[in-house]
């Protein structure tokens, strides 16, 4: 008896491990599992929702798992230099073609922009609602009374922070030793908005964003006009020229997917529904002018 149970064990512990190798028509063949591509991708698109919609539509399209890393533009960056992505979308235009110039990108193809915007609270105490970005922002740095919320993470939203308060006339090292004014969050754009709410702060926030946190945060949009406020999203594929393990046809792929009339429209819909007016317009390939 003790024998028969051994030979009973060792049948079904065999059929156990055969199982998953067995495909539907009833023949033994290996699973492999899906194809993979990997994005690293700013944390604004995350935050307005717009990659949960685009995810599951591409995955279906090319039978592949994407896999999302979400981070800003700078760090997204150094995950493509290091060959831990294969694509990247992201929203800083000379930090993107300082990588395709030192050969880690193949192309930049801008396929959706909207505008940045600097949020308060809509009593606006800093009463900067007509002025320009650079003259808002030099009210903020010669006042020192209303709390600026700062992302401070090397996104491309921190770029652009950083570019006007150059426009402004300020070196930027300076700003931030000015005084506790200034707060450096070190967060994702939703966070941030989410501080500046509850500080009664300012902040600059692409208008996508700031839309889809505006339930969350109180905030209004004060500054909303100016040609440095242009945001514009691009996607560059790694190159396998010099990141040999990229997956270089299925990025191809997801830019030939996000720049499709199919996808341009869903892009250019999105936010419709919920806010009234589109939180992206779709520019498939062409470069937007401010």
């Amino acid at each position: 008896m003790k024998k028969l149970t051994t030979v009973i064990s060792f049948i079904v512990c065999l059929a156990v491990l055969v199982t998953p190798l067995v495909g539907c028509t009833g023949g033994v063949g290996i699973v492999r599992p899906k194809e993979r591509l990997r994005m690293a991708t700013t944390s604004s698109l995350y935050d307005t929702g717009l990659w949960a919609l685009l995810e599951p539509r591409f995955e279906a399209k090319y039978g592949i798992e994407l896999d999302v890393l979400y981070a800003g533009t700078g760090i997204a960056i150094e995950y493509g230099k290091r060959g831990d992505v294969d694509v990247l979308v992201v929203h800083d235009k000379d930090r993107e073609l300082g990588f395709i110039a030192d050969g880690y990108g193949t192309d930049r193809i801008p396929f959706a922009y909207n505008y940045f915007i600097i949020a308060g609270p809509p009593s606006d105490p800093a009463g900067i609602k007509w002025l320009s970005p650079e003259a808002a922002f030099r009210k903020f740095a010669e006042t020192k009374n209303y709390p600026f919320i700062s992302r401070g993470d090397a996104s491309g939203t921190h770029a652009k922070e950083q570019a006007i308060w150059a426009a402004a006339g300020y070196k930027y090292t300076d700003v931030q030793r000015s005084g506790n004014w200034y707060v450096d969050a070190g967060r994702g754009m939703g966070p941030t908005l989410v501080m500046a709410g509850e500080k009664q702060g300012y902040t600059i926030s692409d208008v996508g964003t700031f839309l889809a946190f505006k339930g969350q945060t109180g905030l209004s949009a004060i500054v909303e006009t100016g040609s440095i406020m242009l945001n514009v999203y691009a996607i560059i594929p790694v190159n396998p020229a010099k990141i040999s393990t990229v997956n270089s046809k299925q990025a191809q792929n997801l830019v030939d997917f996000l720049t499709s009339p199919e996808i341009q429209k869903l892009i250019g819909d999105y936010g419709m529904k919920d806010y009234g007016s589109s939180l992206f317009t779709p520019c498939a390939g062409n470069e937007p002018s401010s």
